[in-house]
């Protein structure tokens, strides 16, 4: 979660206004997904919506920088620092083949029953067609690079 910012703390940098909607609105949505009910689910299920928030969150910071290039370096390591994004995450989805990645979780061996990568980095190719693959971790689907 990101830091709360007080009268004290440091003012944000320029071009913050562009992005402070939307991480509000996702931030609102996280609080709602902690605040759901879990009655019926699984117990991995019940995280699944808090990792896709997270996700989209870092992955909304990533694009705005990386990919359209609308907000400054000076403000992106603010994003970082405050934790508004996932700089693990990020360092992943700059290298080839995690483009995709959908959370550190699915690509540390430590956690899976056989010292592999989860199920949804494998191609949806190698795997059957007929079937509904999901991360137990997450929920993802598929997340591998050569998935379209």
């Amino acid at each position: 979660m990101p830091k709360v910012r007080t009268l004290g703390s440091k003012k944000p940098p320029e071009g913050w206004d562009l992005i402070e909607p939307t991480l509000e609105e996702l931030t609102r949505k996280m609080r709602e997904a902690e605040n759901d009910p879990h009655e019926g689910k699984r117990k991995c299920e019940s995280v699944w919506p808090i990792f896709r928030l997270h996700h989209q969150r870092s992955r909304y910071i990533f694009d705005m920088y990386y990919k359209k290039k609308e907000i400054s370096k000076e403000l992106y390591d603010y994003c970082l620092r405050e934790n508004w994004a996932d700089a693990n995450l990020i360092a992943k989805w700059k290298k080839p083949g995690f483009e995709k990645l959908c959370c550190l979780r699915c690509v540390q061996p430590a956690d899976t029953n056989f010292n592999t990568a989860c199920i949804c980095r494998v191609p949806r190719k190698d795997l059957d067609a007929d079937k509904v693959i999901e991360c137990v971790h997450c929920g993802c689907r598929g997340c591998a690079s050569g998935n379209k």
